[in-house]
């Protein structure tokens, strides 16, 4: 039974989307403010979160960015519309998917399953060697543990799953469908953005310079690739 933290400020949205997921097999805690929320995750631990972005006093762009500093746990994001700059926003702050309001309960359930997945997925060696380097990163496939200069890298879930896709076969170019299939489970139509904010913030984490990629390589027009080649 994975434990979810629902922070969300209607009473309506809250309670329906509540009793759904219980019904569906999770254990969900279910809080009005983003203050709260921060408080009951250091008073017991949740397997993700289930963040609205538009909250009353500590907005949810803020718990975001306070919940990916302390770690990887995952966040999913309520926001009421898909086409403008919340979303990227709210990616940007460390968000692993969103879904747009009013929430369908079936799909949030579908996001919840897929980004736990990700985080408990296994990835099986692409070659015999289980420890992959790349000038100073290096990249254990078994143990699920990244590196740069010999010092761990906190990656959350799916910058991680990222990171093992584009490395699978270095020079390779995966288009931004190819890598919302293979890592988020998103089929045809899905939102780039996804691919696009989470390579922003692997890239912060990896690369010596952001602006100057050298793993983690665009490819205009087509996608992403990783290198060095």
């Amino acid at each position: 039974m994975s434990r979810v933290l629902l922070i969300e400020d209607d009473p309506a949205v809250r309670d329906g989307l509540q009793l759904a997921l219980t019904r569906q097999g999770h254990a969900v805690d279910a809080v009005g403010t983003g203050e709260r929320g921060l408080d009951r995750l250091r008073e017991s631990p949740a397997d993700v979160v289930v963040l609205d972005l538009m909250l009353p006093g500590m907005d949810g762009f803020e718990v975001c960015r306070r919940i990916r500093a302390t770690g990887t746990l995952p966040i999913i994001m309520l926001t009421a519309r898909s086409d403008d700059m919340d979303v990227v926003a709210g990616l940007e702050a460390g968000a692993d998917d969103y879904v747009v309001k009013p929430v369908q309960p079936r799909v949030l359930e579908a996001r919840i399953r897929a980004v736990l997945r990700r985080v408990g997925a296994e990835q099986p060696p692409a070659e015999p060697k289980q420890l992959e380097k790349y000038g100073d990163l290096a990249i254990d496939r078994v143990g699920l543990v990244v590196s740069k200069a010999d010092a761990p890298v906190a990656l959350a879930p799916t910058e991680l799953r990222l990171l093992l896709e584009l490395s699978r076969k270095p020079g390779q170019v995966l288009s931004r469908q190819q890598l919302l299939e293979s890592v988020w489970e998103h089929g045809y139509l899905g939102d780039s953005r996804l691919v696009d904010a989470c390579v922003q913030r692997l890239r912060a984490k990896i690369e010596d310079d952001s602006t100057a990629p050298v793993y983690v390589q665009t490819v205009r027009g087509f996608g992403y690739r990783f290198g060095p080649l």
